[in-house]
């Protein structure tokens, strides 16, 4: 029996990409592959154990507890914790011997305090014009550091900052933050040595190898999901998730009749509409309305009227050669015909990733060649 919602992940497909990733950088410099909100939604342990095969040799996690997950799944690889921890967090990340990143000195001071089995290794963070996390004082920030340096539990491990348009071909903020990022790494390293110093997301690791320094963090690339937003092929990246359902019924429809929550849509001859039992509540969100395309019977069919949580309905045609139980694409392959999530994100106006990680839990994750 077909699942009614189901996530197919290749993890080989991960792997690949690593591999294409790692032949881009230069002069030394490592992979780290971000696996942070369960592997943007492809899983975080196989797709760790697929980056990490794949070459990268750091992961990246956004929280404690996501840091927590990995180790205790056995994996052993270096761990970067990029997000806030709170007080109640940070032994947490401690113990699960993950780096952590400090951009003041009360937090350093807290850090400080935690009585671990070895010292933890912090990463000082430079806010060079993204506006979030970080001090974008670079005296506040060598500030940091030196109370880093100077505490007897802590170990200076890295210098970061994170790019706010590196997505943005020919845009001139992405430029300027390296310049800065630069500047404030070349006074580092003049005073201290060893320092691991990343600063590039997918995009920048794409678009400048200026930017790669010692590490570059790459996500979206690691699943196949172009960080421009156009075509991953374009990148030589290979997606690595496809989302499927099956028709759960296939109904005649005469002119008039409507499909769905407020009669968004009716159809205007006789037509099958083919009802998948997927939705909202599966991550399908509602925005997609009378708004994007399934694949069934290899061939694009409109999904027609509301989203609802838990099923939608496509317009099959008036003359279908398709049955209740078939499969039906949301997201992948079938026949000649694809949907990426890039499609899906452009008709909803957001970004790839977001299309990844808003599949829900609900729906099985099962690995595919």
């Amino acid at each position: 029996m077909p699942e009614r919602a189901l996530a197919r992940v290749r993890p080989g497909a991960v792997e690949r990409n690593c591999a294409r990733l790692r032949r881009a950088l230069g002069g030394g410099a490592e992979l780290c592959a971000v696996v942070k909100a369960d592997g943007y939604g492809h899983g975080a342990e196989r797709c760790a154990r697929a980056a990490l095969a794949g070459g990268a040799s750091w992961l990246a996690v956004a929280t404690a507890v996501e840091a927590a997950e990995l180790r205790a799944a056995g994996i052993e690889a270096r761990l970067l914790v990029m997000g806030a921890l709170t007080a109640g967090e940070m032994p947490l990340a401690l113990d699960a011997g993950a780096e952590v990143v400090a951009w003041s000195t009360d937090f350093v001071r807290a850090l400080a305090e935690h009585r671990g089995r070895r010292p933890a290794q912090v990463h000082v963070k430079l806010d060079t014009g993204m506006g979030r996390l970080g001090t974008d004082d670079p005296r506040e920030a060598r500030g940091v550091a030196r109370k880093i340096d100077a505490a007897k539990r802590l170990r200076l491990a890295g210098l970061m900052t994170h790019f706010a348009t590196a997505d943005e071909r020919g845009d001139e903020h992405f430029p300027a933050q390296l310049e800065r990022f630069s500047a404030f790494v070349a006074d580092m390293r003049a005073e201290y040595a060893g320092l691991v110093v990343h600063a590039a997301n997918s995009a920048a690791t794409l678009r400048d190898p200026g930017s790669h320094f010692d590490m570059v963090r790459c996500g979206v690339a690691v699943y196949g999901l172009d960080p421009f937003g156009r075509d991953a092929a374009e990148q030589e990246l290979e997606p690595a998730l496809e989302l499927e359902s099956y028709l759960a019924a296939v109904k005649r429809f005469k002119p008039g009749q409507s499909a769905g929550y407020g009669r968004r849509w009716t159809a205007r001859e006789p037509t099958w509409v083919g009802v998948l039992p997927i939705g909202y509540g599966d991550g399908w969100r509602r925005g997609l309305t009378n708004n994007c395309d399934v694949l069934v019977g290899g061939r694009r069919r409109p999904l027609v009227g509301t989203v609802s949580m838990d099923n939608v309905t496509v317009d099959l045609g008036p003359d279908t050669e398709v049955a209740v139980g078939d499969q039906a694409v949301l997201i992948g392959t079938q026949g000649g015909e694809r949907i990426t999530a890039e499609e899906v994100a452009e008709r909803l106006d957001t970004i790839n990733y977001e299309v990844t990680c808003g599949i829900a839990r609900r729906v099985p994750r099962v690995d595919s060649p």
